[in-house]
């Protein structure tokens, strides 16, 4: 029988992975000049976000119980630098990594280890607490992408979930 701790742990991977999938699941309706593009001068392109994303994970995740989640390697301001061209394979490598330093780290966790004392920019919290901020974070994040992506598709949009007016249908299929 699973303890909480292993529960918890299976929880968070569930949840990340399927924040990836709807970020995978976009991306893949997109081309180059979607990933540049912006709604407005003051918004991020889908560039940035998967940049700032990058470092983001990177920098917290690597040695994620040993060291500071803020690493001096790190240039969250440069990640917010819109970039000159959209080389989508190296956009999606970065993505790619990304999301494999975070889920590698977690699934060498431990459930004894949830209650471990770790920092980000020299606040302390629970590597449980780091957790839950970084699904909220790239929840959000994957968010501003399936917006973005389907502000630029418009009407050729594919939905990623239950399409309007389809709840219902949705139900029934369920319950059968």
């Amino acid at each position: 029988m699973a303890n909480v701790g292993e529960t918890y742990l299976e929880s968070a991977l569930f949840r990340f992975r399927g924040a990836k999938s709807l970020g995978d699941k976009a991306l893949a309706q997109l081309d180059d000049s979607d990933l540049a593009w912006v709604p407005g001068s003051e918004s991020n392109s889908i560039a940035v976000i998967i940049q700032h994303l990058h470092g983001n994970m990177m920098s917290r995740w690597t040695e994620f119980l040993t060291s500071d989640g803020d690493k001096p390697w790190r240039d969250r301001d440069g990640e917010f630098i819109e970039p000159g061209t959209v080389d989508r394979d190296v956009l999606l490598q970065k993505w790619e990594l990304g999301w494999a330093c975070l889920l590698e780290a977690i699934e060498s966790l431990k459930p004894d280890d949830l209650l471990s004392e770790v920092s980000i920019r020299g606040e302390k919290m629970s590597a449980l607490d780091a957790i839950n901020r970084q699904i909220a974070h790239v929840s959000y994040h994957v968010g501003q992408i399936v917006y973005l992506a389907r502000m630029r598709k418009g009407a050729v949009w594919q939905t990623l979930s239950i399409a309007r007016g389809e709840s219902k249908n949705y139900k029934a299929s369920k319950r059968d």
